[in-house]
């Protein structure tokens, strides 16, 4: 039975590239998903420019539409057209980009072993060990990638989620849509979900239509995602590829990391409340999670532990934003979209999507009155995210 330096179970976004970075350090990694790659996942597969910085290779060979432009709307009325002329995300499919991360990893050295269905993880004080397919793993430390559904978070006694967000996508052929319609253009409709929105991503040959919400809103889902296609005068009908999922938001007590195991992206619930996009977030604890393995593989440290307070002070000010910004639009859409929508705000908001600053708290300048306002309109409703600058 070999060792390993470490153990990847999950090989998305954030576990390939957490297998990628340790073995490109030298470490020795075993990589386990239980599907076949290339495999899809549901997803709006948009990649923004601060998330593709976070990659340590290019992201150029999977990205399928370059988006520079977005519409806003408010319940499918009032409309502003935002955009800089700069990149504001990468558009791609999970099941192109996650067998891309894969390979890379594989590529740097990783042991990728895809097909194998993890059944049992066990953390130690002498390391970690698991049980796939009849066969057990050993090794120093172990990074848990296995998604909102995944068995590890449970079994190590880690995370825990205070919402789970829920969304329904399906997808459209350009053929049966204007051409050029939505060239380098997403759309977002507000207010038109209970905390959450609809969407329109262009990829290489169809776009993405979605709505995703609270996981009460789940019942209707179908009836969101019809009024977004009448909308757009499409046909509900015409979608492909229909399938809905879970978004994990975590809490901000959970632990992230405990003896020598860690979670990283969707395990970990590191989702972005208002956006529900999960790259950016799942890209950075995977850089977080690999210094922290290799600084346990160095002696410098004994646990993984250090990692959770890390990560946890560097996305602090950003839920706490994120999380504001989304109830202040459930609670009062109207004020809250004419806000984030002026041109200093969403000039501050590119800055953020492009990684030029931290997060939106951080934007100067003629966007920290409206900034200031939406803060207010946060607490008015007990903003869930004043608990992340707290914890």
């Amino acid at each position: 039975m070999r060792r390993y330096d470490t153990i990847v179970v999950g090989a998305g976004p954030a576990g390939s590239t957490a297998a990628y970075r340790l073995a490109s350090a030298g470490a020795s990694v075993l990589l386990l998903d239980r599907a076949r790659f290339p495999r899809d996942k549901p997803c709006g597969g948009g990649v923004t420019e601060r998330a593709a910085r976070l990659l340590p290779f290019p992201l150029d060979p999977v990205v399928e539409h370059v988006v520079t432009a977005a519409d806003l709307r408010l319940r499918y009325g009032r409309q502003v057209a935002r955009g800089t002329g700069a990149p504001i995300a990468y558009m791609t499919q999970r099941k192109r980009l996650d067998h891309y991360l894969a390979q890379r990893a594989a590529e740097a050295g990783a042991d990728f072993r895809d097909g194998t269905r993890v059944t049992a993880v066990e953390n130690g004080e002498g390391g970690v060990s698991v049980a796939a397919d009849g066969e057990r793993y050993t090794g120093e430390a172990l990074v848990a990638a296995d998604g909102v559904n995944g068995l590890s978070a449970r079994a190590l006694g880690l995370g825990g989620n205070q919402h789970v967000g829920v969304a329904l996508e399906g997808n459209l052929p350009y053929a049966k849509l204007p051409p050029g319609r939505y060239h380098g253009r997403l759309v977002m409709e507000l207010g038109t979900v209970r905390g959450g929105y609809g969407w329109v991503f262009p990829k290489g040959d169809h776009a993405n239509f979605g709505v995703g919400g609270w996981a009460s809103e789940g019942p209707a889902l179908r009836g969101h995602l019809r009024r977004l296609c009448a909308a757009h005068d499409v046909s509900f009908e015409d979608l492909e590829e229909l399938r809905g999922y879970r978004l994990p938001l975590r809490s901000a007590r959970s632990a992230l990391a405990k003896g020598r195991a860690l979670l990283v992206g969707d395990a970990a619930g590191l989702i972005d409340p208002v956006s529900g996009d999960g790259m950016f977030e799942g890209f950075l604890s995977a850089q977080y999670a690999s210094d922290a393995v290799l600084a346990v593989l160095a002696g410098r440290e004994s646990t993984l532990e250090p990692y959770g307070a890390r990560l946890a002070r560097r996305l602090a000010a950003h839920l706490w934003t994120s999380w504001g910004i989304k109830v202040a639009l459930d609670r009062f859409p109207r004020i809250a979209f004419s806000l984030a929508t002026l041109p200093p705000v969403w000039r501050g908001i590119e800055a953020v999507l492009r990684g030029d600053v931290s997060d939106v708290g951080a934007v100067r300048g003629l966007a920290r009155p409206p900034l200031k306002a939406l803060a207010m309109l946060a607490r008015a409703t007990g903003n869930p995210g004043q608990a992340f600058r707290e914890a």
